[in-house]
């Protein structure tokens, strides 16, 4: 307590989050009159870093932005450079693609949903916490990050930063029969996935409502994950042309974060799970369309949205369902292509490619010159794009906590809730400078 009679509280490190921040919550007279989600992790000026380089090496670049979701950056990357240069990759390399996209969602999802987000339903303070009542349930979740990490190894060379991805495919492409030996382990993998969405879809869960515009990818016909055009539900569908991203998405510097701060339209919105359901939910595998109905989550098929941001666990563990069942159906399919990847001849021009990493969409822009050179870099992250929402949603449920009289709430409670409502969005703020310290200011 200071002279003033303010009240600060703070909070030196968020656990259970990719990077570093902070969050200051002001409150005045019962009311949380501002929110600022503090990132002051050091920005590692990537798009300056790929300036001057080789068109064929932003895969491997900006792979290294983060260790969770590296394939979603070369994915995005690579389709960059290649709308730049008039090449459609297609056939079987598009499906190789799409399947080492599937390892890394139920990769990340698995480690987001049992060793980040899980323990926070039953007020534990870690994983180990967490498994020593629930044991079988973390072991689990270990099996099916297993299983993303086995796909990823197999197609990208390694586990993290994989190293078998170029732009037009891959160095080298598997034998179907290195790829059937995933399969057993894909289909141990879909029992555990769909005991996962039972088990978390009997959480309970406060009450919250998400009123934010939802963006998400949307490829009609599939669940977009590698692809699609740039779609907002604000509350109908609308499409807006990848080439005309930037001029619906502005970024601004905040005086308080080292990560640039987005909106759509001038609004605040929200990209990720609940954005990809209520987008693309009713071209869910039918297996994770019934897991999804089992769970609570409503029909996908009849356009079913959920609202509230502490289910978004549920709707990670229906797209590892899908992503496995995805994964089956490409291996099933598969015809070793004639050669690793089609060619990339440098032309002058701007590209600009995106897709559906775990946290949400991740945009890429390159501008080329003639002889491949790199003469301009955009990278929009997810999370970056969803800050003011989840500003917007601490507030909300601090005030409610507030308001619901009682007991008046302890710094300790407070923190609690605040770093649980970051944890649903499953924010990777390393992405985005490119969490929680919290400060409370209490008159």
């Amino acid at each position: 307590m200071n002279r003033r009679g303010t009240r600060v509280l703070r909070l030196d490190a968020l656990a259970r989050v990719e990077g570093e921040a902070a969050l200051h919550l002001h409150v005045r007279d019962g009311s949380v009159i501002a929110t600022r989600l503090r990132i002051y992790e050091p920005p590692r000026f990537f798009e300056a870093l790929l300036t001057g380089r080789g068109h064929a090496e932003p895969p491997d670049i900006t792979s290294r932005i983060c260790g969770i979701c590296p394939v979603a950056y070369q994915m995005s990357a690579c389709r960059a450079i290649e709308d730049a240069c008039g090449v459609t990759v297609d056939g079987p390399l598009a499906d190789l693609r799409r399947l080492l996209y599937c390892g890394e969602w139920i990769e990340s999802h698995a480690l987001h949903i049992h060793l980040l987000h899980a323990p926070d339903f039953f007020g534990l303070s870690d994983v180990v916490e967490l498994a020593r009542d629930h044991r079988a349930a973390v072991e689990r979740g270990l099996r099916i990050k297993q299983t993303g990490n086995a796909i990823v190894e197999q197609l990208g060379g390694r586990p993290v930063h994989p190293v078998n991805v170029r732009i037009g495919g891959f160095y080298r492409t598997p034998a179907p029969e290195e790829l059937r030996s995933l399969a057993d382990r894909l289909r141990r993998a879909q029992e555990d996935a769909l005991e996962t969405v039972r088990w978390v879809g009997a959480f309970e869960f406060p009450d919250a409502v998400c009123d934010h515009a939802l963006f998400a990818l949307r490829a009609p016909g599939r669940y977009a994950i590698d692809s699609g055009t740039p779609t907002v539900m604000d509350p109908v569908p609308r499409e807006i042309p990848l080439s005309a991203f930037e001029e619906h998405v502005k970024e601004e510097q905040v005086p308080h974060s080292t990560a640039l701060t987005a909106s759509l339209d001038g609004r605040r919105f929200l990209t990720g799970p609940l954005a990809r359901y209520a987008i693309n939910g009713r071209w869910l595998h039918p297996v994770a369309a019934d897991a999804a109905r089992d769970a609570g989550l409503g029909d996908p098929a009849t356009g079913a949205v959920c609202d509230n941001p502490f289910r978004s666990v549920v709707v990670r563990a229906v797209e590892i369902v899908h992503a496995v069942a995805e994964a089956l159906r490409i291996i099933d399919g598969y015809e070793r292509p004639h050669l690793p990847a089609v060619e990339v001849p440098p032309r002058e021009g701007t590209g600009v490619g995106a897709t559906e990493a775990p946290r949400g969409l991740l945009y890429h822009r390159y501008a080329l010159t003639g002889e491949g050179t790199l003469t301009g870099a955009r990278i929009v992250p997810p999370t970056a794009q969803n800050q003011t929402a989840i500003e917007e949603d601490v507030r909300r449920a601090v005030q409610a906590r507030l308001d619901r009289g009682g007991p008046p709430a302890d710094d300790d409670e407070l923190t609690r809730l605040c770093e649980r409502i970051v944890r649903n969005h499953d924010p990777c703020i390393s992405c985005a400078a490119h969490f929680l310290d919290v400060t409370l200011d209490r008159a």
